[in-house]
């Protein structure tokens, strides 16, 4: 048998192989994020941006992890996670091609679904993609849907902005007043911007 021509990436390959599936969905349940955040963008019809990204962490020494973690999901890249502290070493895989997201990170975790908690960010996730994908969060209907699934979450984080911020810079507080039916079954919660 030949060598191969990039040995790294072969190593990975095998590291990767080391790990069981059930591994890696515990794994995520402990470190993984499923991430919906919102950026201001003047340039839209609707004047915010809807960011979507999965993120898992782990100390230098569990690094081989990250990158066998990378080679079973096919897509992501690693970087240190604050490449300029002097305390916090940490790395960092991150999905944000949404293409990969959709055909490569939601069907694994269909597969080989999560056990904690984070199987309800997992489902909004999947949602808000979904969203996205049909082109629905370009009108007020799909985007409110969206805001009413990523706060729906009781998990808070201290972000720059609210539930209530967000709607009422594009006046949709009367829309979401009377909102479509949705699809899951937790009830809303506007207290803070939600890391998913």
């Amino acid at each position: 048998m030949s060598p191969s021509k990039n040995p790294s990436r072969a190593d990975n390959q095998q590291v990767s192989k080391k790990f069981r599936d059930d591994y890696f969905v515990g794994f995520v349940d402990g470190e993984g994020c499923f991430y919906v955040g919102f950026s201001k963008r003047k340039d839209l019809p609707i004047p915010w941006q809807i960011i979507t990204e999965f993120h898992v962490s782990q100390n230098p020494g569990s690094r081989n992890v990250l990158e066998a973690l990378r080679d079973r999901l096919g897509c992501g890249y690693l970087k240190p996670n604050h490449a300029k502290s002097n305390t916090d070493k940490t790395w960092i895989l991150i999905v944000k091609d949404r293409k990969d997201l959709l055909e490569k990170v939601i069907p694994f975790f269909e597969k080989y679904p999560l056990h904690s908690t984070k199987y309800k960010d997992f489902i909004v996730f999947k949602e808000v993609l979904q969203i996205i994908k049909e082109g629905r969060h370009l009108n007020s209907t799909g985007f409110s849907e969206i805001i009413e699934l990523v706060f729906s979450l009781d998990r808070q984080t201290k972000k720059r902005y609210t539930k209530e911020m967000i709607l009422s810079s594009y006046n949709l507080r009367d829309y979401m007043s009377d909102p479509p039916k949705r699809r899951g079954r937790y009830s809303p919660n506007s207290d803070a911007n939600r890391r998913v």
